[in-house]
């Protein structure tokens, strides 16, 4: 499933800080209350406490962990730093000198704090679920429902899948969606005004172009007649 409708501005910031959080982002995802300083503070060594609290906060943030955890914008290092009493910044590099370790923090936080493995089956059906409603109900492009789909992961602690693998989701969900459509609206013309509109699309004898193709030109004039004088459209009930 071709998923070309993906810009590479989206490609480039999904799960992936794109620059500073803003003031009030920072209030919003970074901030720790008692249950995460719990958590943090259960750590030792100031850059285990100042990596997972990373970890916490980005994940809440963007939706996903990091390969790297350390890579983060610096007022965010900062902002947790003064949050941490205490914690120097400089102490963040020793958090990469043992990997299995941020894989033993991003286990925990994701087990403590409820988050969801995208490809649960009912996690994904649900996600499809949703996708489908929105796509009914709105004519939103590929573009907007892969945006809307990522924000509503977020929200639902879901962790984010790879790019790819959530643009090939949305795509086939708006042509399902489109196709529905269509096939309804087929449906609504009655048998006399299914045989007006295959008229249009057929070259009348001693003509060099179809109906359709002469209702596409502009009328000589903007009026009911002047669009009749172009070949007529099909009327209500097939009159």
């Amino acid at each position: 499933m071709p998923v070309a409708f993906l810009t590479d501005e989206q490609a480039q910031r999904y799960g992936r800080y794109t620059g500073e959080p803003s003031p009030a982002q920072l209030a919003r995802f970074f901030h720790l209350d008692d249950t995460d300083r719990t958590l943090v503070t259960q750590r030792r060594g100031e850059h285990h406490r100042l990596g997972m609290a990373l970890q916490l906060c980005t994940v809440r943030f963007l939706g996903t962990f990091l390969v790297d955890p350390t890579a983060v914008p610096s007022g965010v290092v900062t902002y947790l730093c003064q949050h941490l009493s205490r914690t120097n910044p400089a102490c963040l590099s020793r958090y990469l000198t043992r990997p299995s370790t941020h894989h033993e923090h991003a286990q925990e936080i994701t087990q403590r704090y409820g988050y969801h493995d995208f490809h649960t089956p009912s996690v994904t059906w649900g996600l499809l679920r949703w996708l489908y409603s929105r796509a009914w109900l709105t004519t939103e492009r590929p573009s907007v429902l892969f945006d809307v789909a990522t924000a509503r992961l977020v929200e639902q602690k879901v962790l984010l899948p790879g790019g790819t693998v959530l643009a090939r989701l949305v795509a086939p969900v708006r042509e399902r969606v489109a196709l529905r459509v269509w096939r309804r609206l087929a449906t609504l013309p009655a048998a006399a005004q299914r045989h007006r509109l295959q008229g249009l699309l057929e070259v009348p004898a001693g003509a060099r172009s179809t109906p359709l193709e002469r209702l596409r030109r502009a009328p000589p004039r903007v009026s009911g007649p002047g669009v009749a004088a172009r070949g007529g459209l099909p009327c209500a009930g097939g009159q």
